[in-house]
């Protein structure tokens, strides 16, 4: 049994229970307006994710800095700078930025996705794999912002005028863009709506 078919209803705010007792719930404990379930969910986590979606090319196509060597500019794109990363032995390296800068954030883009359609759709994924997919995708969020905090280390530390420096460039502010509007897509996505339409899956098995 769910615990909103037994009338009780948490506070989003600060997570008492509270018992419903009227249309317009008040929390007992803050005082917040508690609902069954946040309000437009799923349209507000759609467009947060197709805006995402739109900025996730930009984000992989413009360069993402710049580094400045004797007055002479190279800017790199994420997949560039990864290959050359590659090139100059530095593997390891590579690896990390490639799956925090392009798998994760296409995982998540992917991973919310399949999410809204399971649970508007019905499809086939029990509610068990949506929740692990859920909480994985909220887990990785973090580690998506890599490649901002090492641009923003490096402009804050490499400066030295015409000799050395490394500027920020557009496809910072797209990629930055797609890592924030990710992690409040998997905030607003109310996962509470995963059970709301599984009582025939076979997840008590």
């Amino acid at each position: 049994m769910r615990a909103i078919d037994a009338g009780i209803l948490i506070c989003i705010e600060c997570h008492e229970l509270n018992k419903q007792e009227a249309d317009e719930q008040i929390c007992t404990r803050c005082g917040a307006l508690v609902h069954a379930r946040r309000p437009n969910s799923l349209v507000r986590t759609w467009a947060l994710l197709i805006t995402a979606a739109i900025l996730y090319i930009p984000a992989n196509l413009l360069p993402i800095m710049t580094v400045n060597s004797l007055g002479q500019g190279d800017p790199s794109t994420i997949m560039s700078g990864v290959i050359q990363l590659v090139q100059h032995g530095m593997i390891p390296i590579a690896a990390v930025v490639f799956i925090a800068s392009i798998l994760v954030p296409t995982f998540k883009l992917v991973g919310i996705a399949l999410l809204l359609f399971s649970v508007q759709r019905r499809q086939p994924l029990s509610a068990r794999q949506r929740i692990v997919m859920y909480r994985f995708i909220e887990f990785i969020g973090r580690w998506s912002m890599l490649d901002i905090f090492v641009i923003a280390i490096l402009v804050a530390v490499v400066n030295f005028g015409r000799l050395a420096s490394i500027e920020a460039n557009l496809g910072a502010i797209a990629f930055a863009s797609v890592v924030i509007l990710t992690m409040l897509a998997a905030v607003t996505f109310d996962p509470r709506l995963i059970w709301d339409n599984t009582e025939s899956d076979d997840d008590h098995d």
